[in-house]
């Protein structure tokens, strides 16, 4: 995450439509992204997704609470006193959460955006591909949402194969930086940026063996 961090407060990308295409109801890569862009729009397949994220936004009783990101992100800034300014920052730049469907070709229909100059993915595209031509087949249904030269940032795990949630485990996309690396260039993508994380964390909820972050821009 320090690699995307890095990358998205160098301003190299920013304009008027974010998009948030990511794993969960989680919120905490937003907090530097929001920054640069006048809009940001969440999109989640799930209604508990949808109902955990507007708990947040409005401030009512029960939703998380993700203090502690916006604290590591002020820290990583450098910005300590700033805390409760970049969490009222944060909820002013998330406008809409909204749901989509990615069994559709337009992921967003029946609903009707502009074309985003940025789409983060973050996790994503491990948990819903069952396969490799599925991962290429979500690229290019992003892709769509997209305006020519707009940017897609990706985060994932390499060589993943399950993640276990409570007492469940479920499949994860295995693949490794190559893969990614093809994946984009073969849907249309220049890559501009991939830092790859290697761990040696030994754990029995996930078997991954590294992070990787890319960005590339749309021809």
């Amino acid at each position: 995450m320090l690699q995307y961090f890095q990358f998205i407060i160098s301003g190299h990308i920013k304009g008027e439509l974010l998009i948030d295409l990511s794993c969960g109801p989680m919120i905490h890569h937003l907090y530097a992204a929001c920054e640069f862009f006048k809009h940001t729009v969440v999109l989640k397949a799930r209604d508990r997704c949808i109902l955990e994220l507007k708990r947040w936004l409005d401030t009512r009783t029960g939703a998380f609470h993700w203090g502690h990101a916006t604290q590591l992100h002020v820290d990583t800034e450098g910005n300590r006193d700033q805390l409760q300014d970049k969490e009222e920052k944060m909820r002013s730049a998330v406008q809409h959460v909204m749901k989509c469907d990615f069994e559709k070709e337009n992921i967003i229909e029946p609903l009707d955006l502009p074309l985003a100059d940025c789409i983060i993915s973050a996790w994503l595209l491990d948990v819903i591909s069952k396969d490799h031509d599925d991962y290429r087949g979500y690229l290019r249904k992003f892709s769509k949402l997209m305006k020519p030269g707009g940017h897609l940032m990706l985060i994932g795990d390499l060589d993943t194969t399950y993640i276990t949630i409570q007492k469940d485990k479920f499949h994860v996309l295995r693949y490794d930086e190559d893969f990614a690396r093809k994946a984009l260039v073969e849907e249309g993508f220049v890559i501009d940026c991939c830092k790859v994380k290697e761990t040696n964390i030994v754990s029995d909820l996930i078997d991954y063996k590294g992070v990787i972050f890319i960005a590339a821009h749309k021809k």
